[in-house]
């Protein structure tokens, strides 16, 4: 995909955050990011990932403090991009925080280890209908809902996205992604998310919704 294609994109992908919300791609995190790691970074993994034409395009609700905050990239972690599961990516094992473990994201695994298993990770995109990560006040390494007027806010960008793609199928996961993606105007697949108990489900209802079966 020309990056031209994606500039709108990348331009709203820099719009101004409330001050609960983390810009992964224009703000760095002293707490947790190591040298070498920051908006530059993680911009470029970015590029990277979307630098393919997609036949799938997966939208989660908001980025997460173990994974997009650290890594640039929607449902991919810290721990994943070292061991080199993630196509398009480069990797000598370098850290990207300075925490003693690498961030681990449960749902980032199992979202990829199912794509591989598929046969589908090389050409799917991953992204989220609201792009930043919200977290609760004073505390980046949490997680909390988009407000309504977040996920409003979010949909510009993730339109830009989805134009384009026109050609890709795309699949809601979890709840909130399926109501925040409900206005586009265009075909969703709901699958379950993959945390709380739902790895499972999520698993058999994208292999399910890749053979044309309705999804349970």
């Amino acid at each position: 995909m020309p990056d031209s294609a994606l500039k709108a994109f990348f331009e709203l992908l820099h719009a101004t955050t409330g001050a609960q919300v983390f810009n992964p791609w224009t703000q760095c995190d002293d707490g947790t990011d190591a040298p070498g790691n920051g908006p530059a970074a993680r911009l470029q993994r970015l590029r990277a990932h979307l630098a393919v034409t997609p036949r799938q395009i997966l939208i989660g609700e908001a980025s997460g403090y173990q994974g997009c905050h650290v890594s640039g990239i929607p449902f991919t972690s810290e721990r994943l991009i070292m061991a080199g599961h993630i196509p398009r990516i480069d990797s000598d094992g370098t850290r990207l925080s300075t925490r003693q473990r690498p961030w681990s994201e449960p749902s980032a695994t199992t979202v990829w280890g199912t794509l591989h298993q598929l046969g589908i990770a090389d050409d799917t995109v991953l992204w989220n209908a609201y792009p930043w990560h919200p977290h609760l006040p004073g505390k980046p390494q949490s997680n909390r809902t988009p407000t309504p007027s977040e996920r409003a806010a979010g949909l510009a960008t993730l339109n830009e996205l989805l134009a384009a793609f026109p050609g890709a199928r795309l699949f809601a996961v979890g709840r909130h992604a399926e109501a925040a993606t409900a206005g586009l105007g265009r075909k969703v697949t709901p699958l379950r998310h993959p945390s709380m108990g739902g790895a499972t489900a999520f698993r058999e209802g994208l292999q399910r919704a890749l053979r044309g079966q309705v999804p349970l």
